[in-house]
């Protein structure tokens, strides 16, 4: 809505919910996606919530820990935030793009035509647009009124997530990630935030040993844990009631477009399969959709779906199957363990690891030519300009 609105077009921009509101995710943010907050106008002071990440720690199902630290004063390259301050931050700059909001109002009805689209809005009424982006979630109310939406589908990923208080000087600065031996390639994270809490949470692969159904009796287990409570600290608290959702993970095999609708961030399934990770292939998408209407005509709605579906093929459809086969390989407790082995190796591995875990660049580009470009394994991360924090002079930390 904003690239739309910047590039002086009219937008509204329809939501069923009111912000701020709680939305089901890990908060994490990776280098993409701070990137893309930066070039929106995103400022970290204006989310509450914000916490830079300077070391993330991986734990093996043997129960080895390593350290793999970020680079230090170049930029941000992984942050957490909560999405209810976030998205709200984020609808801020909307409306002050011009954008018109209309919260607070489902859309009940869509149809279109070879000139534009329709939308029948709960009463407000009929909106009429010549192109529609639908950023609905992985159950897509817009795909369902287009005749679009995919037969019994519940995500290929679902995660659990709790946010807590009071925990321990480590959990509130370095972001953790255990793979636990039960639910493999899933894993248990817990993802600082501002004002000594937590985002703590685990996701599993569906069609696993492990039963979706069984995540809420396991998540107290869990907690309990001795490396996790212990990690945690004895002062930790959940705040408020757990939540738990799908994730879609299927970007090379769903549909991205229709007539005059474009489908975006998890209403394309675009989410990392590898990590569940979602808001910067989201941001993407979404600006992707908009660029390609403003190159486009309004009268060429088949120009602007190609132009669109080249974008999402040419910049995920790589990225997502080499994720894919990772995520494979990362079912089992051997491949876990070679992977964090090598991955952790060195200084200078352990900072790239990272690097490309956190989606510094894309999860294919070496075997992705067209994407090579100067500078493409060392570019700065984001929000350089920001004041230097605590974590920027903290020498190499070696494992556990």
């Amino acid at each position: 809505a904003m690239t739309l609105a910047r590039g002086g077009l009219d937008v509204t921009l329809v939501d069923k919910a009111r912000f701020p509101r709680d939305k089901f995710c890990g908060d994490g943010l990776t280098t993409g996606a701070l990137r893309r907050l930066e070039a929106l106008g995103l400022q970290p002071a204006d989310v509450p919530s914000w916490a830079t990440v300077h070391d993330m720690v991986l734990r093996t199902p043997a129960g080895r820990e390593v350290v793999f630290d970020l680079p230090r004063g170049a930029g941000l390259y992984a942050a957490v935030a909560r999405r209810r301050e976030l998205d709200d931050a984020l609808l801020g700059l909307a409306r002050a793009a011009g954008v018109r909001v209309v919260e607070g109002h489902a859309v009940t009805g869509a149809t279109q035509d070879d000139d534009g689209a329709t939308l029948d809005v709960a009463d407000l009424g009929a909106v009429r647009a010549p192109f529609v982006i639908a950023a609905d979630g992985m159950w897509s109310p817009t795909r369902k009124l287009l005749g679009a939406a995919i037969p019994d589908y519940r995500g290929d990923w679902h995660a659990f997530r709790q946010y807590v208080r009071h925990v321990s000087p480590a959990a509130s600065r370095e972001l953790y990630v255990s793979f636990e031996p039960d639910f493999l390639p899933g894993y248990f994270w817990s993802f600082p935030l501002a004002g000594g809490g937590a985002n703590v949470g685990f996701g599993i692969r569906r069609g696993g040993s492990f039963r979706v159904g069984a995540m809420k009796s396991l998540w107290p287990e869990i907690l309990e844990r001795p490396h996790i409570r212990a990690f945690l600290g004895p002062d930790a608290e959940a705040e408020q009631p757990h939540r738990a959702w799908p994730i879609p993970a299927r970007v090379d095999q769903v549909t991205h477009s229709l007539g005059r609708a474009l489908f975006v961030g998890d209403a394309a399934a675009a989410t990392d399969p590898l990590t569940g990770e979602g808001i910067g292939q989201a941001l993407a998408t979404g600006t992707w959709a908009a660029e390609a209407i403003l190159a486009g005509a309004a009268d060429r709605a088949g120009s602007v779906r190609a132009r669109y579906e080249r974008t999402v093929r040419d910049e995920l459809v790589a990225d997502h199957r080499m994720a894919e086969l990772l995520s494979r390989a990362m079912s089992h407790r051997k491949g876990v363990r070679v992977a964090v082995r090598l991955a952790g190796s060195t200084a200078w591995t352990r900072r790239n690891f990272a690097r490309w875990l956190f989606e510094d660049y894309p999860r294919a580009l070496i075997a992705t030519p067209a994407r090579w470009h100067a500078g493409m394994f060392t570019g700065p991360g984001a929000y350089r300009d920001l004041p230097a924090t605590d974590g920027t002079d903290h020498p190499d930390e070696e494992d556990r």
